[in-house]
């Protein structure tokens, strides 16, 4: 029987078949080893088959269908193995924030790569404009300027106020959402905005970090009533990369990825290379300075891996 995975707790699973029926699932046998080289074999998302076993109350995942896309990143736990966060989305929403807590533009392009490099359009959504001063409202108009014209949506909302929430569920529509962010940017507040019978908790943020309080273990689907489907995943303090080469990087700055062929050099990593498309096109419309900071910043840090 085909079934959707709604959440994932690591060893035992919610399921749902297409009738709408609810089951705990647990995979079968040595499925969960042979084959799998990440750290949590199934992801919220997957379809997969399963079956009653007979003599005992359980239900049993025996096959899991191919994917047709999903997020990786390093795994929390273990930086040498991945974690996927979920699989079979449509678009990714990544909330962000300019104030309490501030979401730096590098953790935005590190999502963003990894968006890219999985084929997930992703949409930057900024919460809690209730609480922006001058100085935040000009620091988000500069953000328009930066990701916009490189073709990425940015919403601007504020759930305290319920503004800007008809644009979103526009946006949410019919689709398969993932929500990711650092903790206390508000996705669990977005989700009791939808499901009020969930009541998910929610955290201030830190004091003394000026960091969100974790308040999300794991990754769950939930079925939006006017259609589609979000998942909400725990809060993330930072986006690990995974399987992505120094060569391949700029591939993933959809700005960098049309000027590549003008390069002098087909290695070109573009630090300080002659003839470099990508370093003559900063500052200039078509490559931002704050994206090429953030691009060597994730270069560097993937020096320390050996391809």
């Amino acid at each position: 029987m085909r079934a959707l995975v709604y959440k994932s707790t690591g060893s035992w699973y919610v399921v749902k078949n297409n009738a709408g029926e609810q089951f705990n699932a647990r995979i079968k046998g040595k499925f969960k080893i042979e084959g799998i080289t990440s750290t949590n074999p199934i992801a919220v998302g997957d379809y997969v088959e399963i079956e009653n076993e007979q003599d005992v109350e359980s239900t049993v995942i025996t096959e899991i269908h191919p994917r047709k896309n999903y997020i990786n990143r390093t795994s929390p736990h273990n930086k040498n193995q991945h974690h996927i966060v979920a699989a079979n989305l449509d678009q990714s929403l990544l909330f962000a924030t300019l104030k309490d807590p501030k979401t730096s533009l590098g953790f935005i392009d590190r999502f963003l790569v990894i968006s890219e490099a999985y084929h997930v359009p992703a949409i930057i959504v900024f919460n809690k404009t209730d609480i922006y001063r001058k100085k935040e409202l000009e620091k988000l108009e500069a953000v328009k300027k930066i990701y916009e014209p490189i073709g990425y949506k940015i919403e601007a909302i504020s759930l305290n106020n319920q503004t800007g929430l008809d644009d979103l569920k526009n946006i949410l529509k019919d689709k398969t959402t993932l929500l990711s962010g650092h903790s206390g940017v508000g996705k669990s507040t977005f989700i009791n905005y939808f499901f009020p019978d969930l009541k998910l908790k929610t955290q201030d943020v830190s004091g003394w970090s000026g960091k969100g309080l974790h308040t999300t273990t794991f990754a769950e689907m939930f079925d939006l009533d006017f259609g589609g489907k979000i998942i909400d995943t725990p809060g993330i303090r930072e986006m690990g990369l995974v399987d992505i080469s120094r060569q391949e990087l700029s591939h993933f700055f959809p700005e960098m990825l049309k000027l590549l062929p003008e390069c002098q050099f087909n290695n070109c990593l573009h630090i300080n290379e002659p003839g470099c498309a990508i370093k003559n096109a900063v500052g200039k419309d078509s490559i931002h300075e704050e994206r090429y900071i953030s691009y060597l910043n994730i270069l560097e840090s993937i020096q320390e891996k050996k391809y």
